[in-house]
């Protein structure tokens, strides 16, 4: 992935985790940073700075950035529900979503987005049309 590309995927990766109003060290663990990422390589990342050239944390951000698009999906009129969804226990999570994604890793993002997004979750089934 070009640089230009990448610096893009983490100012928007970013932005959206703030606005999710995530703590530096939840916001380390839904990305998959490593344990020593630093307050202010966060904010690095919130201006100049790409992500790591990591496989993972690009397919992470990516889940994150899909995760915001089916809430703003969801809660058109109302761009302040993301964070509100996030903490609220859900039914079928059975805990509040933003525990799924700081407990699962990379499983916990697929996970809220097959709850958001029914046409993820029907990807995922295998389920294909002809």
């Amino acid at each position: 992935m070009p640089l230009e590309s990448r610096v893009l995927l983490t100012k928007a990766t970013m932005s959206i985790l703030d606005s999710w109003r995530l703590r530096p060290e939840e916001m380390q663990v839904v990305l998959g940073l490593p344990e020593k990422t630093r307050a202010r390589s966060l904010q690095k990342f919130r201006t100049h700075e790409p992500f790591p050239d990591e496989p993972g944390i690009h397919r992470r951000a990516d889940y994150v950035l899909r995760i915001a698009g089916a809430l703003r999906t969801t809660y058109p009129t109302n761009p302040h529900m993301g964070w509100r969804w996030l903490r609220q226990k859900h039914r079928r999570l059975g805990r509040t979503p933003l525990s799924v994604l700081l407990e699962g890793g990379e499983d916990g993002l697929v996970q809220v987005l097959a709850e958001l997004d029914c046409t993820f979750c029907w990807d995922l089934s295998g389920s294909r049309s002809n």
